[in-house]
């Protein structure tokens, strides 16, 4: 069951923007990531919600979609997600976030991914612009950004070549392939 979920939980870059995530559904999502384990269980982490049409726009504005995929400036307007959750790490807890916020955002897509929805983590966004669309005090440093909505593409795993290439791409149909590497080449017999 967890490795199904696991499968189908993808980085989806395209939505059915139209299809709209209300805030009582992405919070019982943050719930789970509140209960899930914190580094000394000092809980720093603090979200902003976004299901606002004007405000996503900013948002989208100032993240950075595909690295790999150096010709796509990222989805068309009818494509974009219909939220965001802007994750932020309170200062006045900890200067040290550690590995929380990997662990909040992979409990809060799984729950996306159970109710047929899906996102998008983005640790490459304009901090300064996210700072400004939601006028964030200094105490809170803007860790990433996460675009949900129902998923518009489809994503595939492909096993990586032996040339090592681990970029992601996109072929003529666009279907999204992620290469992934074989577990026997992860696994350290020592």
């Amino acid at each position: 069951m967890i490795r199904d979920l696991i499968l189908k939980n993808r980085t989806y870059r395209r939505f059915y923007q139209e299809v709209k995530l209300d805030r009582e559904t992405i919070m019982e999502w943050i719930d789970l990531a509140r209960l899930s384990s914190s580094a000394a269980n000092k809980q720093s982490l603090k979200y902003i919600i976004s299901t606002d049409e004007e405000k996503n726009e900013e948002i989208f504005k100032n993240i950075r979609w595909a690295g790999y995929l150096k010709d796509w400036p990222g989805p068309e307007e009818g494509e974009r997600p219909s939220a965001y959750i802007v994750m932020l790490g309170d200062r006045s807890i900890s200067e040290n976030y550690f590995w929380d916020p990997g662990i909040a955002c992979q409990s809060i897509l799984l729950s996306a991914t159970e109710q047929g929805f899906g996102g998008c983590m983005f640790g490459s966004a304009n901090e300064e612009g996210i700072r400004g669309v939601f006028a964030i005090p200094p105490q809170y440093e803007v860790i990433l950004v996460i675009g949900l909505g129902k998923p518009k593409e489809t994503v595939v795993l492909d096993e990586v070549e032996k040339d090592g290439d681990i970029k992601y791409w996109r072929d003529p149909q666009q279907v999204h392939h992620v290469p992934k590497r074989k577990l026997e080449d992860i696994i350290l017999d020592l």
